[in-house]
């Protein structure tokens, strides 16, 4: 775990290269019990916006989110991790979409123990941690 991951109790940003498959649903989100062959007990699929092909891709980021959350507290779940949604393939500027993530996480940080923020790159997690230090501690 890198130091300053540390500083943060609530989201916890990590960098993480597993080698997972993800799947999603449009226009809705859905829980799953058992969590296919991942270790954990639920599984939320969502799907995010691609960038410079959807009208609006700031709404429907946030409410990726903001509606994965909902679940997740009406299910009683006290532990949620998130990808960076839309920013690979679907090309949403990183900085951006981490202003999004993060304030969003931050209006249900007390419906939840931990949010984790499972990013797949350097540059995505400098990104990440750079916001929620300004998001975060400002």
């Amino acid at each position: 775990m890198r130091q300053q991951d540390q500083i943060f109790k609530k989201p916890v940003i990590k960098s993480q290269k597993p080698n997972l498959e993800s799947a999603a649903h449009q226009e809705k989100q859905e829980l799953h019990r058992g969590g296919f062959k991942l270790p954990v007990s639920h599984v939320i699929h969502t799907v995010g916006p691609v960038f410079n092909f959807h009208c609006n891709p700031e709404d429907i980021l946030r409410s990726a989110y903001k509606n994965c959350l909902s679940v997740g507290k009406a299910n009683n779940i006290q532990y949620i991790a998130f990808p960076a949604i839309s920013c690979g393939v679907s090309q949403y500027p990183p900085d951006e979409a981490a202003t999004i993530a993060i304030s969003t996480v931050k209006e249900f940080a007390n419906d939840f123990k931990e949010v984790h923020f499972i990013l797949f790159t350097d540059d995505i997690y400098n990104v990440w941690l750079k916001k929620a230090k300004e998001l975060l501690q400002g």
